[in-house]
């Protein structure tokens, strides 16, 4: 008797899946390094269940990447995530356009600044009020996430 072949779906990008565990040993790393990058907002993982971490295969991907910034272009951890408030990771990790386009795990927490006059005081104020003000505004129903 013959077996019926199951077709396998691919998962989601953004399913949590795995636990820190498992996702350490995909990126060979010990689940302390995944534990400071957390603690320094550098990924999200979802937590189910007290402090279960979950990571999806996007933030493995982000997590490669991330070491490469850090150990490739040997950028520190303050380092880049005072980078990535300025520009976004593609910009960072320096992707062509053809990958930074088709990946789903990229991160831009870039804000734009309101320009003002060097040495006006009173503009400068003005200015970082206005950014203030923008970085208040929250989408719906996205997940807002900052790099510290």
């Amino acid at each position: 008797m013959a077996r019926k072949k199951v077709e396998v779906k691919p998962l989601r990008s953004d399913l949590p899946i795995y636990p820190i565990g498992v996702a350490a040993k995909l990126l060979g790393v010990h689940p302390r390094t995944l534990r400071i990058y957390e603690a320094e907002g550098l990924v999200k993982p979802t937590q189910q269940s007290g402090a279960r971490r979950l990571y999806s295969p996007n933030d493995i991907q982000w997590v490669e990447c991330l070491r490469s910034i850090i150990h490739d272009q040997g950028i520190s951890i303050p380092g880049l995530k005072k980078l990535l408030t300025l520009v976004p990771c593609w910009d960072v990790a320096e992707c062509s356009k053809d990958v930074h386009e088709s990946c789903e795990a990229k991160v831009d927490w870039a804000v734009p600044r309101t320009l003002h006059r060097v040495g006006d005081e009173e503009d400068r104020k003005r200015a970082k009020a206005a950014d203030k003000q923008k970085g208040k505004k929250v989408v719906p129903g996205k997940k807002q996430v900052s790099p510290g």
